[in-house]
C-alpha cells in the first residue's frame, strides 16, 4: 500500500491519526464507542493495519482512545478544561504545574507500565535521538510522546488529561518555547541522558528514582527559564532607556541664532 519506508510510515500514521482524531472531535466515535477493526479502519483510510496500529498507538498516547485487550479500541472523553486564556498564565506557573505533577505520575508509572510501554518509551527516546543526528534540536514531538507515554501508563484519566492539557497551555507561551529551545541547542546529549535516566528508573520500578529523575530534568528547564525571561526584562529596561534618552536629548531642541 506503499506506506513500506521508515519516514514514510511516520508520516502516514500522522496523516491517519489526524483522521481519526478529526473523526473523534465530530461525534463519530462518541466517549464509550468502539471504534471499528483494524480491518476496517485500513480499508477506510486505504492503509496498512500496521499504520493503523501506529496511529492508535498515537491517539492512546493524547488520551483519546482506551486499548482493552480483547474487546476492542474505545474512544475517550476529549478533556478541555475551562481555564481561560492560556496566555493568562504564567510560564513559571506551567513549569512549576508540570514538575509537581510529572515527578509523582513518573514515581506512579514505575509502579504500573507495561513492558510494552518501556518499549513505546525507548522508541520515543531513539526517534529525540535521530532528531538530534538530524540537527532537529528543538522539536517537541519525541520528547511530548516520552512524556504522554508515561502518563498513560498510569491509567488514570484525570492525570493523563491534566498533562496533556499543561502541553496544550505551553504550546501558546513563547516564553518556555524559548527556553525550550536554548536547553535543547545548548547540549542535546544532555536532552538525552535525562530522559535516559528516567527510562531506567522506569524499567527498575524504582518509584523514586523516577520521580528525582524527572525533576532533575525539569530543573534545567527552569534555570533557561529564568535566564529567557530575565533577558527579555533587560532588553526592554534598555530600549525604554534608549528611547527616554533620545526623547528628552539636548540635540532635539533648536536654537535659531539671532
Amino acid at each position: 500500500m506503499g506506506d513500506n519506508n521508515n519516514s514514510g510510515n511516520r508520516r502516514t500514521y500522522r496523516k491517519v491519526a489526524q483522521k481519526m482524531l478529526a473523526a473523534l472531535d465530530s461525534g463519530e466515535f462518541p466517549a464509550g464507542a468502539r471504534l471499528p477493526p483494524e480491518r476496517e479502519l485500513s480499508e477506510r483510510y486505504g492503509v496498512s493495519r500496521p499504520t493503523i496500529r501506529e496511529a492508535i498507538i498515537a491517539l492512546e498516547v493524547k488520551g483519546r482512545v482506551e486499548v482493552k485487550t480483547g474487546s476492542g479500541v474505545y474512544a475517550l472523553r476529549s478533556f478541555k478544561a475551562n481555564s481561560g486564556n492560556p496566555r493568562e498564565f504564567s510560564p513559571f506557573e506551567v513549569t512549576e504545574a508540570r514538575v509537581l505533577i510529572e515527578s509523582e505520575v513518573a514515581a506512579l508509572a514505575a509502579s504500573t507500565i507495561s513492558a510494552e510501554e518501556l518499549e513505546e518509551l525507548q522508541a520515543a527516546l531513539d526517534e529525540m535521538i535521530r532528531e538530534n543526528d538530524e540537527g532537529n534540536l528543538t522539536s517537541e514531538t519525541a520528547d511530548k510522546k516520552f512524556h504522554l507515554v508515561i502518563a498513560n501508563s498510569t491509567k488514570n484519566r484525570p492525570l493523563i488529561s491534566i498533562i496533556q492539557h499543561l502541553w496544550d497551555i505551553q504550546a501558546n507561551l513563547p516564553d518556555i518555547k524559548v527556553a525550550h529551545q536554548s536547553v535543547c541547542k545548548s547540549d542535546g546529549e544532555r536532552r538525552i541522558s535525562e530522559h535516559r535516566a528516567i527510562l531506567n528508573a522506569l524499567t527498575a520500578k524504582d518509584s523514586h528514582a523516577a520521580r528525582v529523575s524527572m525533576r532533575n530534568h525539569f530543573s534545567r528547564s527552569l534555570d533557561a527559564l529564568h535566564t529567557t525571561t530575565e533577558q527579555r526584562a533587560v532588553e526592554e529596561i534598555q530600549k525604554q532607556l534608549h528611547e527616554r534618552r533620545e526623547r528628552f536629548s539636548l540635540n532635539r531642541i533648536q536654537y535659531t541664532a539671532e
